[in-house]
């Protein structure tokens, strides 16, 4: 495929807890190819060689490119660490070609018109377009862990212009990704990225249309508790290495206080969007676990500085991304 439309970056991002493999990654390559413009579409997986059952799936899907990355400097090789996927999704932007560029996860299952509705939004001016999220597995922990990552990506989402999108479902104009290339080319923070588009007063805009599933297998409570505390640690260190010292204080001192300001305002947006209130309120037990477990990750990541023992290179490359671009 000399010149596709669409280039679709997946990263293998149900590893934080357990080892890597292609579980996920296998139905969520098989909702891809179904897609209205496959034809059209060039499909890239980073990985890293400790996947397993990689060789399998490059047989059923020559298509797709297969990425090999064997010199991350993020992943530590252990359980407990996060910051290489961001550094995978930055391997895979590297190499795509697609006039507009995708990013979802392993464990996202996209609908059937999914790529023909980020395609038709890209006709606009807009840098990048950010789809809705929907829970796929209806158990009590798949819904908590949905809640806590994807709540506000749910529909009905307001169609329009956004301050936020999810790196789970959102496609970019290569072309606005390539002027800010120094931001993401060696670890791709989306809160970095989005702020980078707008302070060059480009548009983010949601399409409620293009709907992505979450679709987590063999979810258990334990492993479940453990994730959100890594991904808690890991947001609050590579914020904090990025803060003056005053601001990273103010949030080890109040981050004993999230708990009830998330769930308060997860509640608040259940009630507001309706649809699936009963399961909210169902599982809000579970629900508050999650976020007490992310609320003492983040205190962590804000009172040491790190998020493992290499949580502090993958800081260290957004800001100077961030610099070389400003």
């Amino acid at each position: 495929m000399d010149d596709p439309l669409l280039s679709v970056v997946v990263a293998i991002v149900s590893d934080t807890t357990g080892h890597p493999d292609t579980a996920h990654l296998e139905p969520c390559l098989e909702s891809l190819a179904r897609q209205p413009f496959a034809s059209s579409t060039e499909i890239i997986v980073p990985f890293y060689p400790a996947v397993e059952r990689i060789t399998s799936l490059k047989t059923r899907y020559p298509d797709v490119n297969f990425l090999e990355v064997a010199d991350l400097k993020t992943n530590t090789g252990r359980s407990g660490s996060r910051e290489h996927h961001d550094e995978l999704r930055a391997r895979g932007l590297a190499v795509a070609r697609g006039r507009i560029v995708a990013l979802v996860e392993d464990h996202g299952i996209v609908a059937p018109d999914w790529s023909a509705r980020l395609i038709e939004a890209h006709a606009g001016a807009s840098a990048a377009v950010g789809g809705a999220i929907e829970n796929g597995i209806d158990r009590p922990l798949n819904w908590a862990v949905y809640f806590c990552d994807f709540l506000r990506y749910q529909n009905p989402l307001p169609k329009g212009e956004t301050a936020i999108v999810s790196d789970a479902n959102v496609a970019y104009k290569r072309v606005a990704l390539e002027s800010i290339r120094p931001i993401w080319q060696e670890i791709f923070h989306e809160a970095s990225v989005t702020a980078a588009l707008r302070a060059r007063g480009m548009k983010l805009i949601l399409e409620p249309a293009a709907v992505l599933h979450q679709h987590r297998l063999g979810l258990r409570i334990i492993s479940a508790l453990r994730e959100r505390f890594v991904w808690g640690r890991s947001y609050a260190a590579t914020r904090a290495r990025l803060a003056r010292l005053s601001q990273r204080v103010f949030w080890a001192v109040f981050a004993p206080a999230l708990p009830v300001l998330m769930v308060a305002r997860m509640t608040l947006m259940a009630f507001r969007k309706r649809r699936t209130m009963n399961a909210f309120l169902m599982t809000l037990p579970l629900t508050t676990a999650l976020v007490v477990s992310w609320s003492c990750g983040e205190w962590i990541g804000y009172v040491t500085g790190r998020a493992n023992s290499t949580g502090a290179q993958a800081a260290e490359a957004i800001a100077r991304g961030s610099r070389e671009a400003s």
